[in-house]
């Protein structure tokens, strides 16, 4: 816990320091997304607070999950501080193969079986985008920060962040189909005084954004997909 001192009347007391509560929503735009447009989804855009003064408390140790299911990351974006170990649980009746080449941290779970599970120590920040070699339309987004104080939106947008002690903060923001230069003009610093503080609704713009196609882990193009029918024994279809 963090503490503050006080002084009165000569006599230095201890109080604990009374940390904040940040809310706030987050609206996509100009996107060619059929769930963005048709159902005003916004889910999945990373919101996170960095410390002005550079201090961070080193976070805890943890373990979060990222599914494999139907073909799928689940879900399909996380947000963990450094320090994290994220599992990747195969539920398929069939082999996964998770990894990234991309900035962030690198790494390969290397092939496993249905019912096994992988894991990974995330150790740097960075935007971390998790693929399979095996089936090129699986992909999912890890943003490693170097603070606690992260959320990611809800498919209404809403996000709340938990935790943080009053001060200022860089406000950052992530969002897999908008543009470096889009976000880093977002960010802003903002003064945490309170106990709650709701912020100005954030509008991320996914204009210019092109999907690119990706390669499997040797950089090479996946081979034609092929109907997998095997199923394993003691895993659930």
């Amino acid at each position: 816990m963090t503490w503050l001192w006080r002084t009165c009347s000569s006599i230095l007391t201890l109080a604990p320091a009374i940390a904040a509560t940040v809310t706030g929503t987050v609206e996509l735009v100009d996107s060619r997304d059929a769930g963005v447009r048709k159902r005003k989804d916004f889910a999945g855009a990373v919101v996170w607070l960095e410390p002005v003064t550079g201090v961070v408390p080193p976070p805890a140790p943890r373990t979060v999950q990222m599914l494999q299911k139907g073909k799928k990351f689940n879900p399909h974006v996380l947000a963990v501080p450094i320090g994290t170990t994220v599992e990747f649980p195969n539920l398929d009746p069939i082999f996964h193969n998770a990894f990234s080449n991309f900035s962030g941290q690198p790494f390969d779970t290397g092939l496993y079986a249905p019912g096994t599970s992988q894991k990974i120590l995330f150790k740097r920040e960075g935007v971390v985008r998790v693929f399979c070699n095996i089936h090129s339309t699986m992909s999912a987004v890890i943003v490693v920060t170097r603070t606690p104080y992260v959320a990611v939106t809800s498919r209404s947008g809403a996000f709340r962040i938990e935790g943080a002690p009053r001060g200022e903060y860089r406000l950052r923001i992530f969002h897999e189909r908008a543009r470096e230069d889009v976000l880093k003009a977002l960010e802003r610093t903002i003064a945490l005084d309170q106990e709650t503080v709701t912020l100005l609704p954030v509008r991320i713009s996914e204009s210019g954004y092109i999907e690119v196609p990706h390669k499997n882990k040797y950089g090479q193009e996946y081979p034609p997909a092929v109907e997998e029918h095997v199923v394993y024994p003691g895993v659930r279809k």
